[in-house]
């Protein structure tokens, strides 16, 4: 079984960052996040939601999945159990925590369209940031305890077995439900680059 390192997201996002020549400025120009957050990003001391990876991830022209050192891949891809690729595990500086932690369940797959994470989230050390908002659709599936959905000024709570679709570019925030942490499939599209490619 091939070694999976944990990825250091923010190191790539700055690595991509400035290849392209562009400032943590212009960079929260583009996504609408201020530079201060973006830097704490980078620095890893904050983790933030998926669409904001795709949001930032869109902004400097990239696949999301450029964003943790992915290669050109191949025509499929098989993810074992034991060779989930964890995407995102920052904080661990300050302790500092939004509450999400992924496992890519596509890394390898060239030019793929969709993003499938098993997500984690667990109760935030500090206050949510405001609700994400991107281009793009995102499914969400409850497979252990209870997720809290912030959609657009509506607020549910799914349970095991429930799920949402819902267009990204709606105001978004999902967090657990209470102290116990949630785990949730999730499948998130955002055009990139090669949209409209043969």
């Amino acid at each position: 079984m091939a070694e999976v390192n944990e990825t250091t997201v923010g190191e790539r996002i700055r690595q991509v960052r400035e290849r392209a020549g562009v400032t943590l400025q212009e960079l929260a120009d583009r996504t609408g996040y201020t530079s201060a957050l973006l830097n704490q990003i980078e620095n890893h001391l904050v983790s933030p939601p998926l669409g904001a990876l795709g949001r930032i991830a869109q902004a400097l022209g990239v696949r999301l999945g450029d964003l943790w050192g992915e290669g050109p891949g191949e025509p499929y891809t098989i993810v074992r159990r034991g060779e989930r690729r964890q995407v995102s595990r920052f904080a661990s500086k300050e302790g500092v925590s939004y509450g999400y932690t992924y496992e890519s369940l596509g890394f390898g797959k060239k030019d793929r369209r969709v993003e499938p994470f098993l997500i984690t989230l667990e109760p935030p050390t500090v206050p949510h940031p405001k609700p994400s908002v991107h281009e793009g659709e995102e499914f969400l599936f409850v497979l252990e305890g209870r997720m809290e959905v912030h959609l657009a000024g509506h607020t549910d709570v799914l349970e095991p077995g429930d799920s949402i679709l819902y267009d990204a570019s709606l105001p978004h925030r999902v967090t657990c439900h209470g102290d116990e942490p949630a785990r949730v499939l999730a499948v998130i599209w955002t055009p990139g680059r090669s949209e409209g490619e043969g």
